[in-house]
């Protein structure tokens, strides 16, 4: 028997649904799977036992968590993040990790557990009908009820949760459908080509933009590989083209680069914003143009034509609010490389449109003065200069998150994973995902005080997986989005927005961890590099003034213009 037949009758052995699944991972090039155990898959956990040595299996403390980290990893590599998690309770937990995964463009597979398909109907115990409750959420919501179809849903789900606009995919998988013996063989990725731009798409780009004086190039979306953001960076910096990055995108380019404008998003420089308002030619790549980006869609007309070229790998995504010049359907690392081979730079008109766009981004980072012994923004410059070159940053939602956004730069190889959804919870788990996907890098994970009391025991899993993020919890006892808000809406009435918590720095000591308290501008630095030479994971916790509200308002100040 030659070695082929040999390959081929191994892999159409009779096996078990539960060690199917399993062997539809490993055919999918899944490395990590992030998991809270469940009585209702009991034989896929049975089957990862098996290949162990291919698939790292995470156990992780809450379903949400589960999937922030899986997220994170889809994220990180552009392959499909995945999740399992038991039928019920535990998929409705998971829930927000599919919102995050949806709007953030994400790949990802969740697979859950699902009651046995003979009980169907009947309200068994944890009975949910995942098609109907994800099918909002999820670009494709299956079941599989019968073993012999595992090898073709489960490529079936991975093909759609990274073609075109990439998101998540849940699959449930019924209780004793895991228990049959079937013998089919493993179905692998389809080996697909990247969509590259139509013939004359970049042409009418490169005439467009010869004819413009003041363009923008903004990048957003996921899936660039660092070819196509090299790729994107060499045109931008051959034509001398001003960058801004798209709501939580800061890891798409160099935030010291001089062609850096800064970001569009909540908080952002209200200067970039009128920048591009003001201009004659906006080449988004990668970017839906969604709420956030857009400034509330006041970024140019909806619903008219704009002077905008959109690019982005599903064309449903192209027009969908602002009615461009042009439409370019493509991979985006496709249509950057492209772009860059088609376009060799030569002398441009807007030198100073793009150099009057860098120096708005390098004053809007300069650093305030605060009352009090704590300059946030002053102590986070020093602790960038602090950190490796390769590091991973995660953010969770809120305030908080506009201090590093706003004077923190994300350089070349670093990553910047955040929320776009705004999901509170999602730092302290992403960022332990992150660790556990490239072991070798530092991660940074900047969160709340409120954020991370929804999912801060994840950093159970951290210790378990043997990680070392170290977190960063700005504390300022509230609620401080929601306060702002309440504040620009009903000035002095504070109402279902103040906390109370724990000592953060004694909590992470309880997991054997170190930890740290700051509360003095000085201190930050220090204080990081103990906890990165201590090895373990750690926690720092950042006393803040809740009077300062905002890095730009403190609440004083919010109070004053309500009432005027």
């Amino acid at each position: 028997m030659d070695d082929g037949a040999a390959v081929r009758q191994e892999i159409t052995r009779a096996r078990t649904g539960g060690q199917l699944l399993a062997d539809a991972l490993v055919a999918q090039g899944v490395t990590h799977a992030f998991s809270v155990p469940g009585e209702s898959f009991l034989d896929l956990l049975d089957g990862l036992y098996e290949v162990r040595d291919r698939v790292e299996l995470v156990t992780c403390r809450f379903e949400a968590g589960a999937v922030h980290m899986a997220e994170a990893h889809g994220k990180l590599t552009g392959r499909p993040g995945v999740a399992i998690v038991t039928r019920g309770p535990g998929a409705c937990h998971a829930s927000i990790g599919v919102h995050v995964a949806m709007q953030d463009s994400t790949p990802l597979v969740l697979i859950v557990g699902q009651i046995p398909f003979a009980e169907t109907d009947r309200d068994t115990f944890q009975e949910v009908d995942y098609r109907r409750m994800f099918s909002p959420l999820a670009k494709w919501v299956t079941q599989i009820d019968d073993a012999a179809r595992i090898p073709e849903l489960m490529s079936r789900a991975f093909d759609v949760a990274r073609s075109g606009r990439p998101g998540p995919v849940v699959v449930a998988i019924s209780e004793e459908m895991q228990k049959s013996v079937v013998e089919v063989p493993d179905v692998g990725p389809a080996p697909t080509l990247p969509a590259a731009p139509a013939p004359g798409a970049i042409p009418q780009l490169l005439s467009l933009l010869d004819g413009a004086q003041r363009p923008v190039l903004v990048l957003g979306g996921t899936g660039w590989s660092e070819e196509g953001k090299a790729a994107i960076r060499d045109f931008a910096l051959a034509h001398d083209l001003p960058v801004a990055v798209g709501f939580r995108r800061l890891g798409l380019f160099d935030g010291t680069s001089p062609n850096f404008a800064g970001d569009l998003g909540v908080g952002s420089d209200a200067g970039l914003v009128a920048r591009v308002k003001e201009a004659d030619l906006v080449i988004a790549v990668g970017s839906r143009l969604g709420e956030a980006t857009s400034q509330g869609y006041t970024l140019f007309p909806a619903g008219q034509t704009s002077p905008i070229v959109q690019v982005h790998p599903d064309p449903t995504e192209i027009g969908r609010v602002f009615r461009p010049l042009l439409g370019i359907t493509a991979d985006l690392n496709a249509f950057a490389l492209a772009l860059r081979d088609a376009a060799p730079g030569k002398p441009r008109p807007w030198g100073d449109w793009t150099r009057r766009l860098r120096a708005g981004r390098e004053a809007s980072v300069v650093a305030p003065d605060y009352e009090g012994p704590l300059n946030l923004a002053r102590a986070l410059q020093a602790l960038e200069a602090e950190l490796p070159p390769d590091t991973i940053f995660t953010t969770d939602a809120g305030n908080f998150a506009t201090w590093p956004q706003r004077f923190m730069s994300v350089r070349e190889r670093q990553d910047f994973l955040g929320p776009t959804n705004g999901a509170m919870g999602y730092s302290v788990p992403s960022g332990i995902g992150a660790a556990i996907t490239f072991r070798d890098r530092q991660v940074v994970s900047f969160v709340g005080d409120g954020g991370f009391l929804m999912t801060g025991q994840e950093i159970a899993t951290a210790f378990h997986a043997g990680v070392t993020p170290i977190v960063i919890v700005v504390n300022n006892g509230q609620y401080g989005t929601i306060r702002m808000y309440q504040e620009r809406a009903y000035p002095g009435r504070v109402s279902g927005t103040q906390l109370t918590n724990p000592d953060f720095a004694k909590f992470i000591e309880a997991f054997g961890g170190h930890g740290e308290v700051v509360s003095a501008t000085d201190e930050l630095v220090p204080a990081f590099r103990r906890a990165r030479g201590s090895g373990k994971p750690a926690l720092i916790e950042v006393r803040m003034s809740p009077e300062q509200i905002t890095n730009r308002q403190t609440v004083a100040q919010i109070r004053a213009a309500a009432k005027r």
